[in-house]
């Protein structure tokens, strides 16, 4: 590939790699499955799935897709689960029926999970009984077709499983009532398809693997199409960072990997990354229970451990967490939002491993630029950019910025989308001659070290999860009693930024624990305000547009002064 960027710009990694080593993910699949047969590819709960357990499990999913349910290469899956056993043999085999795997987050609420199985198409969904409900409310408003119930238990040992399933629904009572009639459950889809016949299709590098969703600024969620040589591509890109620091394949090494798996950066430098490597991924099903968390950590001697900072500074402020066995620990990695210096300082102390930093984005599979082996602190940046990627950064008239000059980062590279879906519109404000407009502001150093100084776009990031404010304001107008609404994020020193909303009301009974009720009712955890200022006017241009900078502005000031 042309190395456009290092034209203009110091050289950063000046190593080009094989990013097709495989034509496909089958094949890199495959090739762990051949290479180490009987080493743990999962741990969760306690239980292990060896590679080949992975490989007659995904492969019985497959068959059972292919015959059963008559679905066709190219139709979309829907995946929507915590981090459990089911979701590795799901994800491969819809991958290897030739299927295209939608991701979704579990806790969408039942507008978000309409939206997304209505543009994506899918035909089927894999859903987990906690959240079955949510998918009851909107299943026949979508293209839908079969669902398959699993129990969060389901792949473990008789005696376990019929314990965590019953905590579960009865004594935790996790399980809201829900009806699906025409559901078939997880176990009884491996045991048909074990006795159905299999057929590995041929694919190429452009076929569609992920159909991965992501939003935009004006709100609406698009499904970015990563093809398998995207996926490839960014998996063999992941693996010129990791491979340094957790060294050779030959003998075991545990991951641990509590980033769930619908999420992009735990999809690519996760779960695909480890497989690649004949790493044992420590699935984590519930990161959030910091104590649980912890006390997993202390069964495992591990190589490496992938989190967000919200994560990190949570397990370092847990009294027990000091007592985990880091001997063995040789990379951590933080992607998703900014790692805050005070705890990757705090995490080498600790750990004696520093946090490399990653960077990326939906639209390229993700990972754009990171921190290499030579980096020896964490210094804020996100380090350089990957092997066989070129970068522009690109000012606002349009002119490549010189060296010291910010600028928006502008991407190339075979991990880049193929566009989104059904929406040529959107793809083309984005995408530029193979070109990803990333609308993150970066500056690079004499020595090719990239750093975000700002962000172009509206987007709000929150512990590493991507709000779009129009998405926000949408959802608060739905509420009779407001006029007018504008998001704004807000610096915050756990998630990085909170969501903060400015309301004119139209009737003035309305208050801030009805308005948070309300969007309770349509929106994700994360996507909830935690700040609400009501106004009698909003600032504006004199076309009428609402000024969201002048907002922001007035927020860091404030912070500024206190």
């Amino acid at each position: 590939m042309e190395k456009l960027w290092f034209q203009n710009y110091p050289q950063g990694s000046e190593q080009e790699i094989d990013t097709s080593k495989y034509r496909n993910l089958l094949e890199m699949f495959e090739n762990a499955v051949r290479e180490h047969p009987d080493r743990p590819a999962y741990i969760n709960m306690g239980q292990v799935l060896t590679f080949r357990k992975l490989e007659e499990r995904s492969r019985a999913f497959a068959a059972y897709l292919q015959n059963e349910l008559k679905l066709q290469r190219g139709d979309g899956v829907a995946l929507m689960m915590p981090n459990l056993l089911q979701y590795p043999i799901a994800l491969f085999g819809v991958l290897r029926a030739g299927m295209v795997v939608v991701n979704v987050n579990p806790l969408y609420t039942p507008r978000e999970l309409e939206h997304q199985l209505q543009d994506s198409g899918a035909k089927a969904i894999v859903v987990v009984s906690n959240f079955a409900s949510t998918l009851e409310k909107v299943v026949f408003n979508t293209a839908v077709k079969h669902v398959i119930l699993t129990r969060m238990g389901d792949q473990l040992s008789f005696g376990k499983r019929t314990l965590v399933n019953f905590v579960v629904k009865y004594v935790k009572k996790l399980v809201p009532k829900y009806k699906l009639p025409h559901a078939v459950t997880f176990r009884e889809v491996l045991n048909v398809g074990k006795m159905r016949q299999y057929v590995r299709p041929e694919l190429e590098p452009q076929d569609l693997a992920f159909l991965q969703y992501t939003g935009g600024t004006t709100g609406v969620a698009k499904g970015a199409m990563l093809s398998h040589g995207n996926m490839v591509a960014n998996v063999m890109q992941a693996r010129w960072i990791a491979e340094p620091f957790v060294g050779d394949n030959r003998r075991q090494r545990k991951a641990i990997l509590p980033l769930p798996l619908y999420h992009v950066f735990a999809l690519s430098a996760n779960c695909l990354l480890f497989v690649e490597l004949g790493i044992t991924a420590v699935l984590i099903t519930n990161p959030r229970d910091i104590d649980g968390f912890v006390k997993e950590l202390k069964k495992h001697q591990f190589v490496a451990i992938t989190g967000v900072n919200t994560l990190f500074n949570a397990l370092l402020n847990n009294e027990n967490f000091k007592e985990v066995d880091f001997s063995a620990l040789k990379l951590s990695v933080g992607g998703g939002m900014a790692v805050q210096q005070a705890v990757a300082t705090r995490w080498h102390e600790l750990t004696g491993c520093n946090i490399i930093e990653g960077y990326g984005l939906t639209e390229c599979s993700p990972l754009v630029a990171a921190s290499t082996v030579d980096c020896l602190v964490h210094d804020g940046s996100i380090g350089v950019p990957v092997p066989n990627t070129d970068i522009k950064i690109i000012k606002d008239d349009g002119s490549e910025a010189p060296l010291g000059e910010a600028g928006e980062l502008w991407v190339k590279g075979p991990q880049v989308m193929q566009g989104y879906w059904q929406r040529p519109e959107a793809t083309a404000e984005i995408l530029h001659d193979g070109w990803v407009a990333t609308g993150d502001i970066v500056v690079m150093s004499e020595t090719g070290i990239l750093r975000i100084v700002d962000r172009k776009k509206d987007m709000i990031l929150v512990s590493g999860f991507n709000v779009y404010p129009n998405e926000i304001e949408d959802v608060v107008m739905l509420n009779y009693k407001v006029s007018e609404v504008v998001a704004i994020g807000v610096p915050n020193e756990v998630s990085g930024e909170t969501i903060k909303i400015f309301v004119v009301k139209k009737d003035d009974s309305l208050t801030r624990d009805e308005l948070r009720q309300h969007c309770r009712q349509h929106l994700t955890g994360y996507k909830i305000p935690k700040d609400i200022e009501f106004r009698d006017e909003l600032p504006k241009t004199n076309v009428g547009k609402i000024l969201r900078r002048v907002l922001r502005e007035e927020e860091l000031a404030k912070r500024t002064e206190n």
